[in-house]
Parts: structure tokens; sequence; C-alpha cells
């Protein structure tokens, strides 16, 4: 698969300023209190303002799902070119960023992907790190995939019982899925 390259998104200095409000207000509330209304009101303005930006609040959240994308992506980047063992490295990358950023990895991963809504080529450029880890079979990167979303999530919403010892879970995971 060839490396993708994304368009930057082309938000006017007022859309960005409302994407970062957005973002702040999701990360400390959580995806049920991020609504034009609170939005607009922590913004000082009417909500009818924001649709001058956005055209709606899936708007709104597909930028928010599409800085997740490209953050997570340059953490596994990053972990990918520093470490002795890269597939350990982007485990440990996706997690970290996951749990620092609990409420925004919910809103990216707990509904549909918005793709229609997302810079071209974004999707692919998240993936490149775990494919070229996967040797491009993509197949085994969805699996190493969907474990790492599986247990970051199940952590995320405290399903693991106390004394759980996820270090220990993820290195079985991880050896059991490794090319």
């Amino acid at each position: 698969m060839p490396e993708a390259a994304t368009e930057p998104r082309r938000l006017t200095p007022r859309a960005t300023e409302i994407a970062a409000e957005a973002r702040t207000l999701l990360e400390q509330s959580g995806p049920d209190a991020l609504t034009m209304r609170a939005l607009a009101d922590r913004l000082g303005i009417k909500a009818p303002s924001l649709y001058k930006h956005f055209p709606d609040k899936q708007a709104v959240e597909a930028e928010l799902v599409a800085q997740m994308l490209t953050e997570s992506a340059e953490a596994c980047e990053e972990a990918e070119r520093t470490a002795p063992d890269p597939l350990a490295a982007l485990a440990d990358a996706y997690r970290a960023w996951a749990l620092a950023h609990p409420h925004l990895y919910c809103l990216a991963t707990e509904r549909p992907l918005p793709r229609h809504a997302l810079p071209e080529g974004l999707e692919e450029q998240a993936a490149m790190p775990l494919m070229r880890v996967c040797g491009g079979d993509e197949d085994l990167a969805r699996a190493v995939w969907a474990f790492a979303h599986g247990m970051v999530i199940l952590e995320i919403h405290g399903r693991f019982p106390d004394g759980a010892d996820l270090e220990r879970a993820w290195r079985t995971g991880l050896t059991a899925l490794r090319p």
C-alpha cells in the first residue's frame, strides 16, 4: 500500500478557534456535553453563529475525529521511528495517546467513521505505521488494531478487574499477533 498524503484541513481562523473550544469541551466533559449550544455558550456567542463555520454538529465532530487520527498517527510514527521493537512501540504509543485523550478517543472510535467528511488520505495515513510493521498485511493490521482498540476501550471504560495485569495482557496479545 503506498504512502498516503493528506491535504491539510483548510479551516478559517474562527473555525479553528471553534474546533479548539469544542475539543476542550469534549476533553473536559465528554461526548454527551458537546452540543452546539454549549459550544456557543463557551465562546460567548449565539448558537446560530456557529453554523457560519460548521454546517452542523457532525461537522464539528468530524474535525475532532480528524484531529484524533492525525495526532495518534503522529505518535505512532514517532514510536515506530525510535523503538527497537516497532510493534510494541506502536501499541504503547497508541495506548498512551488514547488514555491521555479518552473522550476524544471514544468520540472517534465508538461511532461510524465519518469518512466522507475527513481529509482525503487521512485514514490511510493513520494506518500506515501499523501497515508497515505488519509488512503490508491488511488482515494482520486489522487484527492488531482490533486487539489494541479493544484493550484500550475496555481500559478507558474501567472494564478490567482490580489487579488485572494489563501490561502482561498487552504483551501476550502482541506476542500472539506478532508478524
